[in-house]
This record gives structure tokens, sequence and C-alpha cells, in this order.
């Protein structure tokens, strides 16, 4: 474990073998750091940040450069990346200008070519979005308008015809848009095929491995122009087995600690910048008939300021439907209880949509929870709507901080490690006016 290592006063210079790379910790500042860099989190957008920079050098670099990936459980990705729908979203939802559907639309392209290059399992299924009312119709028909002028973003009507010998037991009254990118993703496989490249590129993960004390290291040639974490910073890390702590240093910080993002935000910033994150509870359900079968994702049309996109019908790549995520808001990131007392809710919803769903077939499976900045935040553009909050933050210097990275986060994944690596050594100007 990362925290007994460090003890140890081993250091990583590129090789994926630590104790081939051993040497001394310097009591005071260092001239160079233990680590180029240090990400926070190993979720699927942490491995992607972390993989993102440990194969592009820094363009000025001309040593070895070393990144970091602490990950306070015992394994990676267990939080977020792991309970969620899986889907490989198209980007219709977010607004034109939010940083959500640039890195939606960009991640997608960009995850389907890493799954076919790297032998993740991913499906390009299709989605229907399903109107019931006339209401939700003009909806349907003012999201068709914006893919279609805006987006670049394919999306079609399916006919009425065409929706009944496709899907029969599907209930659509008042119309279908189709949106044929839309998939599924493995990702676990994802995440495994991230940290092989990771690890393969000379950097390293420590599990059980919790951050609980960030401080920037003092400035040797201090002025009125230098910001904290110009020469770097330290990190107090937790062996979350043993309990016993260990310092490094880094030149450059990013928190992608997701549900504790808002924690590790906090360890830096001053009070008047401290955040707090709000966390929607997504129950999901098996379904154990073999009928009705469907053979693509089907969602409801979004309520206008909902937290979700509403009680879906996916399915895995076994073909097998689940059914979720409904939105419960919560007090806590570990209350993640799959609740049978979620069902008659969700059935509700599930019955607008596939009428003919048995009830007794349906049980309760696994929740996640899904981080945001704003209590009983919008998921799709319109009032109440958080985009992704990913920057560099003013008045310091090296710290990239991610915020309320929720869906379409997966999907979004590896256009999020690459703009974190632009924010940070990119030629090309990044807009961070939109990122707020």
């Amino acid at each position: 474990m990362f925290a007994r290592a460090a003890q140890r006063r081993l250091f990583l210079t590129g090789s994926s073998d630590v104790s081939a790379a051993a040497r001394s910790f310097s009591s005071t500042a260092p001239a160079r750091a233990d680590f180029t860099h240090v990400v926070i989190g190993g979720g699927v957008i942490g491995l992607a940040t972390a993989r993102a920079l440990q194969t592009s050098p820094p363009p000025s670099s001309t040593t070895p450069h070393t990144t970091l990936l602490l990950e306070q459980h015992a394994q990676l990705g267990t939080e977020t990346s792991s309970r969620n729908s899986e889907v490989i979203h198209g980007g219709l939802y977010y607004g034109p200008a939010s940083l959500k559907t640039r890195l939606c639309i960009t991640g997608r392209r960009a995850l389907y070519a890493f799954c076919a290059a790297h032998g993740v399992g991913c499906a390009r299924t299709g989605k229907w979005i399903v109107a019931q009312t006339a209401g939700e119709h003009a909806a349907l028909s003012a999201l068709h308008e914006t893919c279609r002028d805006e987006l670049g973003v394919p999306t079609r009507w399916v006919g009425r015809a065409e929706a009944a010998r496709l899907e029969p037991e599907v209930r659509a009254d008042a119309g279908v848009l189709e949106s044929p990118e839309t998939g599924i993703v493995d990702s676990h496989g994802l995440m495994t095929a991230l940290q092989g490249l990771f690890e393969e590129a000379g950097g390293a993960v420590a599990v059980r491995s919790r951050v609980v004390g960030i401080s920037p290291i003092p400035s040797p040639n201090p002025s009125s122009h230098s910001l904290p974490g110009s020469a770097g910073w330290t990190l107090t890390v937790e062996d979350s087995g043993t309990h016993e702590t260990s310092t490094i240093t880094t030149d450059i910080l990013i928190n992608c600690a997701g549900l504790g993002a808002a924690e590790i935000h906090n360890l830096i910033a001053p009070p008047e910048r401290q955040k707090r994150l709000y966390y929607a509870k997504g129950t999901y359900f098996s379904y154990g008939a073999s009928s009705p079968r469907v053979s693509r994702l089907i969602y409801p049309v979004t309520a206008p300021g909902a937290g979700g996109l509403g009680t879906h019908l996916t399915l895995d790549l076994g073909g097998r439907v689940r059914f979720g995520p409904d939105v419960e808001w919560v007090s806590t990131p570990s209350d993640v209880r799959a609740s049978a007392a979620r069902l008659p809710q969700a059935l509700e919803a599930i019955r607008r949509y596939l009428p003919g769903v048995d009830a007794g077939a349906l049980a309760p499976d696994y929740a996640g929870i899904r981080p945001k900045l704003g209590r009983d935040g919008a998921v799709a553009s319109g009032k109440g709507f958080v985009d992704f909050y990913i920057r560099r933050e003013d008045g310091f210097e090296g710290w990239v901080n991610l915020l309320g990275i929720e869906s379409p986060g997966l999907t979004s994944s590896l256009a999020i490690g690459d703009y974190v690596r632009d924010l940070l050594y990119g030629s090309r100007k990044v807009d961070e006016g939109s990122v707020a």
C-alpha cells in the first residue's frame, strides 16, 4: 500500500516497479517534486486523466515525468464509475454551449474508437426517446432541431408503422425520436484497459490511499506574484487499512475524486470558496422475465428540471434488460443500498412506455450516486442545469479541479482526460469561460 511504500522512502521515476526506483525524500522543499502529477480519484475520470497525462510528456520537460493515481478504496472504480447505466450517450441533452455537450460528443467518438482498438466490449444499440403526449412530442421536436441545426448529432423520427414493427411492445403514443449513435459499454473492461495502458506507460496506482491533507510548498524565492502551488504541493496520504500517514510532493495536483471531490477541494480552498456536493441516488431494477423483449434502449422524454433522464430501459452486453435510475436525493454518498420501496414509483414510470412489463419480474438490483453541484440540479439544459466544473483554480498554480462530474461522465471520460492535459500543456487555447 502506498502509505507504507512512502514511509520506506520510495519514489517512482517512470518505472512501474517502485522498488527499482527508490530514492530518499527530502525534509525540505525539494528542487524537484516526487511526482510530476498526482491524480486523486481512481474512477474512470481519474484513470482517463492519469493516462492522458502519463502518455503525453509535458512539452518543456527534459526529465522523466511521473504520474501517481491515488484511490482511497481497495479497488479502482467502485463508486459512480461502476454504478451507472453503462450508456454511451449521443450528446443530445445538455445545450449547444455547454462543456457537457462538447466533451460528450468528442468523448463518444473517442470511446467507440478506443473500445475497437483495445478489445473493450461495447455495442452501438441506438436509443428511442418515446413521447406519450403532444407536449412531449413538442419537446422532442425542439431536441431534434437542436441536434440537427446546432450540434451535428444524428437523430431521426421513427414512423408509427416502423416503430410497431421493430418494437411492438413499446408504447409511444405521440412519436419516437431515435439516437442511432447511443450505445452501451463494459465500464469495468474500460477501466481495466485504461489502467493497463497507464501502468505500461510508467504510471503508478496506489489503492487504499486516502488524501487527508494538502498544502502548497513554500516558494524558495517568494515574491508578491508567487501563487500558492507555484513550488508544488505536499499531500498527506493515509493508508485506509493501517491509518498510517505519509507525505509526498507533486508539481501538479488534479482533483478527480468524484463523490469526494468537494472534500478534496475544501482541503485547499479558503473558507469563502468552499464547495458542497449534492447527492442524487439512483436505483436500478433487474428484470427476470423473457418478455416483453426489446432490442434497444428506451427513454422517456426528460421532464424539465429533472435530476435525471427518467427511469429508462437499458441493456447490458448480454442482452439482459434493466430499468433505472430513478432520482432520490440523499444526504450521504455512502447510501447505495437498492431499496424495494422505490419499486412502485419506478413501475409507474416504466408502464408508460412498456405497458406489458411483468411487475413480478422486477427486483432491486443496485444503486449509484451522482455528485451534483446544485440541489435539485437538472441533468438537461434549461432551468437548474449545472455544467461540468473543470478548471485551473484561480489564485493557485498547478491545481486542476473537477467537480460535479456526473452523467455523461462515462461517455466523456477520454475527452475529459485530454481536456485536462490541454488545460495544463495544450498549445491551443482552451476556453475556460464555459467550464464554470
